[in-house]
């Protein structure tokens, strides 16, 4: 087990954002079986966020919940807005009109709004950790914190988080309430935390989450070409996924393949287990709506690789950055 603030976890967890949107259509039955079968795995650390699905995520993951709430260290997020909450707003058609497609609230009222609205579609009465899914830029992270904090206080909460922020962010809102578990994109060739973010959750002990630890499935090695996406893939418009970009990271997705060749495993369980090897404590949550590769990623644990393995990935690098353009400026805030 590994520690999130006072919360123990499983340690791999389980990102549940591909049930409800962005990787193919969603499959409830599959889903459902997914989480009943990461129960009976051990796999009790899960991920959603209100923004998943329109909320239909968090639905989704209340079904398991309504009868198995304690067995499972639950985590959701809030802040990022999109469909008719974001429609709604008087500000939303000058944001788009200035180009802004990224959303954020982080206020106050909407922290609290947003607690209420995921513990009602969760059918839960306490979240265990809940995160900041991004920074707003425009409102002071001590006021958002803030907020947060009362939600602990009032019971609502046990611990918080936060997602894609900038080292000076996190020690700013570390400093209103302890920080639990920092959540970004981090994996054997996404290493973009390490100047600056990743020495100042060491510092402070917090715990990572790496989200896409096999680069969006890239890592596996199941997927060789965009054409074997869906139309409504996300993946087809990001840039490591396109042309040249594509190639050479399929290059680098040969060598974790000819490692994982070496011990009888698979392409995922060499990349998960490489960021387990890492120092301090991190909980990837490799994303899956199937059972047959939740059950390839639980089994992680058990790889051990060499000192010479380890440092061979650590040289790789993805090709091409991980969003468009719009997308990257709503991270690390």
């Amino acid at each position: 087990m590994t520690t999130i603030g006072a919360l123990q976890v499983s340690p791999v967890g389980l990102g549940c954002m591909g049930m409800s949107q962005s990787y193919g259509p969603a499959d409830t039955d599959e889903s459902l079986a997914t989480l009943r079968r990461a129960l009976e795995l051990g796999v009790t650390f899960w991920d959603t966020a209100d923004v998943y699905g329109n909320g239909g995520n968090e639905r989704l993951l209340a079904r398991v919940l309504a009868e198995h709430r304690d067995e499972v260290v639950l985590a959701t997020k809030f802040g990022n807005i999109s469909g008719d909450e974001a429609r709604s707003r008087t500000s939303y058609r000058a944001r788009a009109d200035a180009g802004k497609t990224w959303f954020v609230d982080g206020t106050p009222s909407y922290v609290r709004r947003a607690c209420d609205a995921s513990l009602a579609r969760l059918g839960v009465d306490t979240i265990d950790l809940y995160y900041q899914h991004r920074v707003d830029p425009d409102v002071p992270i001590e006021e958002t914190v803030g907020a947060m904090a009362e939600l602990v206080a009032a019971g609502k909460v046990r611990e918080i988080g936060l997602s894609e922020a900038a080292a000076a962010t996190i020690r700013r809102a570390n400093a209103v309430h302890p920080v639990a578990a920092l959540q970004s994109e981090y994996s054997v060739w996404e290493r973009g935390l390490e100047s600056s973010i990743l020495p100042t959750v060491r510092e402070l002990g917090i715990t990572l989450v790496p989200f896409s630890p096999l680069g969006r499935g890239m890592l596996t090695g199941t997927i060789r070409s965009v054409d074997e996406l869906g139309e409504d893939d996300m993946r087809r418009r990001l840039p490591r996924w396109q042309g040249g970009n594509l190639a050479a990271n399929l290059d680098s997705v040969a060598v974790v393949e000819r490692i994982a060749a070496a011990h009888g495993a698979s392409a995922a369980q060499v990349a998960l287990a490489w960021l387990l090897a890492q120092h301090g404590p991190t909980v990837p949550i490799p994303g899956t709506k199937r059972a047959r590769w939740l059950e390839a990623n639980a089994a992680t644990s058990d790889l051990v690789l060499t000192a010479d393995e380890l440092a061979e990935l650590a040289e790789l690098r993805a090709t091409g950055q991980r969003y468009h353009d719009a997308m990257m400026r709503a991270v690390e805030l």
